[in-house]
């Protein structure tokens, strides 16, 4: 034991204490924050755009109601009340800063109001020709639409309305035509009530029913409920438990074939038997996925805190989520340090890994549908099958409808009767393939290697 722990602790401090891992493991977290204070400003910040819009309107009345719907006034009421919609569902922290200011709020999530202006052409004017006025892209201001309105889109005809029809340039920008939309729709509803000489508001208030946020009831307290949290929630824990396996599992296998393609390793096994030395490895490396969970934990503590989402979270699956990362480092870590142990270089290791990177990726292809479907018969089967029942079974008791404790226990136990098997094959493997050059075997290969040793 004395040796397994002495190699243990040589790749701790061989991977932990080096710039590369200290800027890897703050790297992440600083790239994410900088995105999120950064991405958003960049999408949303452009130059104002200007441009006419020309209209063709048999109807006489809807071009009219069209100026006042998209101007820039209209539009900015329009963008506050979307801001103010989708900050119902936000945490309260969130909710009290963006609310108090929710014009700002819309402009960095839709950039500047555009400035468009409606360009009436003769209600019997031909489409045809006026297309060739869109397509001139040196016109100064730009030319961004030509709308082509139904006779019938404000009077019905026969108990039918009719709509319209829109042309656009290659290279209107996406919300510029957004607008448009919504300025449209809005026109003609009101061209609509003004033809049967209704009152807007009291339609309005009639048809208008807010969204509310909804409320989420707990054993001891209930509160507002967080939008996208049930389902953020389950990614949130499968990343940890990748980023932990993977951050040792790489280094496993990385050391390994540079000790092997060095000749360095030959001169450990003269110290150290084959299994000290894989099992100092695999508790080295563990040791180093601790702790990069342990900082990832932290950091999202502190961001629960921050939002005053902590009551929503079961501080229990961190404990479960610190069993399944065991598990699945063990089996993992196993397998590439097999693959490590076979090969000569990180170019054969590549080819090798395929299989075992798409085990790891298989529950994040079936993310959505195993945490909104918990339950299901596909996702109970999954989470009984070794290597990815420790990632399956995280999400289903981080879903909305975690499984009975039964099944969470004979998941762990099967994972802990694979990691038996899986450490079983590997260290046989291992102890033949260390001292092995040449070409690497095939499956056919090392399963003799495991009958032999």
């Amino acid at each position: 034991m004395k040796k397994i722990f002495m190699v243990a602790a040589r790749e701790f401090v061989a991977t932990v204490f080096t710039r590369a891992f200290i800027l890897g493991l703050l790297l992440t977290p600083a790239v994410g924050a900088l995105a999120a204070v950064v991405f958003p400003r960049v999408m949303t910040r452009s130059v104002q755009v200007q441009g006419e819009i020309a209209v063709i309107d048999p109807t006489t009345v809807v071009a009219a109601e069209l100026e006042t719907s998209l101007g820039a006034e209209r539009i900015r009421a329009r963008r506050t009340d979307q801001a103010r919609q989708a900050l119902i569902q936000a945490p309260e922290s969130i909710r009290q800063t963006a609310g108090e200011n929710a014009g700002r709020t819309a402009g960095l999530a839709f950039g500047s109001v555009p400035a468009l202006s409606v360009v009436r052409r003769a209600p019997d004017a031909d489409p045809q020709q006026e297309k060739a006025w869109l397509t001139d892209d040196l016109a100064q201001p730009r030319r961004l639409a030509l709308l082509v309105i139904h006779p019938n889109a404000a009077v019905p005809v026969g108990g039918v309305y009719g709509q319209y029809d829109l042309y656009v340039p290659p290279n209107i920008d996406d919300r510029v035509e957004g607008e448009i939309y919504q300025g449209l729709r809005e026109a003609i509803v009101n061209a609509r009530i003004k033809a049967q000489s209704l009152d807007r508001a009291t339609i309005d208030s009639i048809v208008r029913v807010g969204r509310v946020a909804s409320v989420t009831v707990m054993k001891n307290n209930e509160r507002r409920t967080v939008a996208g949290f049930n389902m953020f929630l389950p990614g949130a824990f499968a990343a940890l438990l990748f980023i932990g396996v993977m951050t040792g599992g790489q280094s496993l296998l990385t050391s390994t074939v540079e000790e092997k393609s060095s000749r360095v390793i030959e001169i450990i096994l003269s110290a150290v038997s084959p299994m000290e030395l894989m099992a100092g490895k695999l508790l080295g490396q563990m040791a180093v996925s601790l702790l990069a969970l342990s900082v990832y934990i932290a950091l999202g503590m502190l961001l629960l805190l921050s939002f005053a989402m902590f009551s929503l979270f079961n501080p229990w699956l961190l404990i479960y989520l610190v069993i399944f990362f065991l598990i699945a480092y063990f089996v993992i870590g196993a397998m590439m340090m097999t693959v490590g142990a076979v090969v000569n270089d990180m170019r054969e290791a590549q080819s090798m890994m395929m299989p075992i990177m798409l085990l790891i990726m298989l529950p994040w292809i079936f993310w959505l549908p195993i945490s909104r479907e918990p339950n299901s018969a596909f996702s109970t089967a999954v989470s009984f099958i070794p290597p990815v029942n420790t990632f399956t079974m995280l999400l289903r008791m981080t879903s909305n409808t975690p499984p009975p404790y039964w099944q969470v226990w004979l998941s762990i136990a099967i994972g802990i009767a694979s990691v038996v098997g899986v450490v079983w094959c590997a260290a046989k493997v291992f102890r033949i393939g260390l001292l092995m050059y040449g070409k690497p075997p095939d499956i056919a290969t090392m399963i003799r290697w495991m009958r032999a040793a």
